[in-house]
């Protein structure tokens, strides 16, 4: 469903006006480089027009993927814009109070895109960590790092609050034990959801390219960017 997705298409249009500007994005995506040389951003109105062409084709997509792969879940997925003014780019995805799976992208995500392979990428792969089940995996190993540290500094004799301490790290190590995982396993199903919906992952997922690579550190969040696209090009060559 995007219904609110053409209740921001007028404000999207706005951005044929003027010259979008970079916005610095969030950890979970970061910055666009500057130092290599980029394909140009589409204009405000090419943009709202692809973001709503995008997600009218990759949408139903998803959801056949999703009833095809799940089983008891709810794969009606609501494509929203987050036209809250100074959002960095980014995109993530949800699930609101009725469990309904929610898909956000904010404008300077949109505005940022160079071709519409790129945001049927961007929205194959949200709609992959919804299908992966990846909110409540994450959840449960939060909970479990939680229980662990916990229990940890309770043998080791810490008092009340050196056990809440160690709760909170243990739900944070928790979560991200398999973030990276999670991301991977997204951009392989991402990949066959944007294939199948007629856009061509490979050329979608060149803006990992453009953006700073965040190596292979210890409970970060996302994989290098190297291995995200090897993850592409492989999955891509199989289908």
């Amino acid at each position: 469903m995007i219904k609110k997705t053409f209740a921001a298409v007028a404000f999207l249009a706005m951005l044929a006006a003027c010259d979008v500007q970079q916005v610095p994005q969030s950890p979970t995506t970061p910055a666009p480089q500057t130092t290599a040389p980029a394909a140009p951003t589409l204009s405000g109105a090419q943009a709202a027009r692809s973001f709503v062409r995008v997600v009218q084709t990759v949408e139903p997509v998803a959801e056949r993927e999703c009833r095809a792969r799940t089983s008891g879940v709810n794969c009606d997925f609501n494509i929203v814009v987050d036209d809250r003014p100074g959002q960095p780019a980014n995109a993530f995805q949800t699930l609101d109070k009725q469990g309904r799976p929610v898909v956000a992208f904010t404008l300077a995500l949109i505005a940022d895109a160079r071709n519409e392979d790129e945001l049927a990428f961007v929205l194959g792969h949200e709609t992959a960590h919804h299908i992966g089940g990846h909110i409540a995996r994450q959840q449960q190993n939060a909970v479990a790092g939680a229980v662990i540290f916990s229990g940890l500094a309770t043998l080791a004799g810490g008092g009340a609050e050196a056990v809440r301490s160690a709760q909170q790290l243990g739900a944070t190590v928790g979560a991200r034990s398999y973030s990276k995982e999670f991301e991977l396993e997204a951009d392989a199903l991402g990949t066959i959801i944007t294939k199948r919906a007629g856009y061509d992952p490979l050329r979608g997922s060149e803006f990992f390219t453009r953006i700073p690579d965040p190596g292979d550190k210890f409970l970060g969040t996302h994989p290098p960017n190297a291995s995200r696209i090897d993850v592409v090009r492989r999955t891509a060559a199989g289908l």
